[in-house]
Parts: structure tokens; sequence; C-alpha cells
């Protein structure tokens, strides 16, 4: 029980913890902040989560199998989430796929001013983010999307759209290479969530 990153004497002698426990207190930041906006709006934390998901990506991703993987929860906890949205006239159920029965989520207009009111929660968050200096802010995004990779070959990660896991992106010698888009990747390049994002095989 000693050497947990919890355990503030841990902490002292090991700087992975100290990290590790820093990442925890922003984690429970990005909780609050969308907390707050739920309550305000009337919907639950993961409701926001999945219109402001829908909102921004490739309707392929938008439905409930995706959506499971993405958020890490079951496939029925999702169901429910959309049985609540369809209820509240928030999103659309697309059925032309060839599978009868499964469906793409797509939101509706009350859905989109919806997101219009919510997609802004993490902002005090961003605004505090925006004061570091260009070099720091490139150095620690190198870190996190390093992180966020390892995280996703151990499986802690289930999905990811970062370059590093993306079929296009080459390492040539020291420098980061994007094959879609034929050009070098500086640091700041690199992205978590890419649109063109296709898994190498």
């Amino acid at each position: 029980m000693d050497n947990s990153v919890f355990n503030p004497n841990q902490q002292v002698e090991d700087l992975s913890s100290k990290i590790v426990s820093g990442l925890e207190r922003v984690s429970e930041v990005f909780k609050v902040l969308l907390w707050e906006k739920a309550k305000q709006v009337g919907l639950s934390p993961i409701q926001i989560q999945i219109l402001i998901f829908v909102a921004y990506h490739k309707q392929d991703l938008c439905n409930v199998s995706h959506l499971a993987k993405e958020f890490n929860v079951t496939k029925p906890t999702i169901s429910d989430v959309v049985k609540i949205l369809d209820k509240k006239q928030l999103i659309l159920k697309d059925y032309s796929s060839s599978d009868s029965r499964s469906y793409s989520i797509h939101l509706s207009q009350l859905g989109k001013q919806t997101v219009s009111g919510t997609y802004d929660f993490a902002n005090p968050l961003k605004q505090q983010v925006d004061k570091f200096k260009e070099t720091e802010l490139e150095d620690i995004f190198k870190t996190l999307s390093e992180l966020i990779f390892k995280l996703n070959q151990n499986g802690t990660l289930t999905v990811q759209r970062t370059c590093f896991g993306c079929k296009y992106y080459q390492k040539q010698d020291t420098t980061d290479y994007c094959g879609l888009l034929e050009k070098e990747l500086l640091n700041k390049d690199i992205r978590l969530d890419c649109p063109e994002f296709e898994e190498k095989s």
C-alpha cells in the first residue's frame, strides 16, 4: 500500500507518481465542469458527451457499437442513453445501412441547439492551458500524445485516432511523416482525433 501513486510520501520520491496524481486532479476538473453544464441543461454527463461526439464525428463512428468503445461502457448503457436522447428529440436514428438492425445517430435541430449550448464546458480548463508559452504547450502535447498512444497499445484505452496508430503515419529517422497529407509532421501537428484516421493493419 505504501507504493500507491496516491500516497504523498510515494509522490515525494517518484516523479511518475506525482504526474499520475496530477493527471487525476485534471480529470476531476473535467468531471466537475461537465457536471456543472449537465445540471444547467438537464442532461447527464454521458448524454452531453454523446451529443458532442455525434456533432463532430463522421457518421460511421456514430453508432451504438462504436460509442460503447469510445466511452468505455457497455452497449446496453449506450442504448439506454440513446433511447433517452431520442425521447427528448435530440437525435435522429438512420437505419439506411445494409444491416437493418443497426443504425447511425444524427443530431436533430434541437440536438444541434443543445450542443451549441454545451460544447464549451471545458473552456475554463482551456483558458488556463492557453496561458502556457508555445514551447511549453508543444512539450506537454508531445508527452500527452505519446502517453495516449502507449495506453492504447497496452489495451487501457480501447479507442484512439492518433497519428501514431494510423496506416498513413511513418517514422523517417527522427521525423514524423503523414503519407496522406504527404508532409512532415511537427510535434504540434500530431493529431489525437484525426477525421482521416485509418488503423494500421
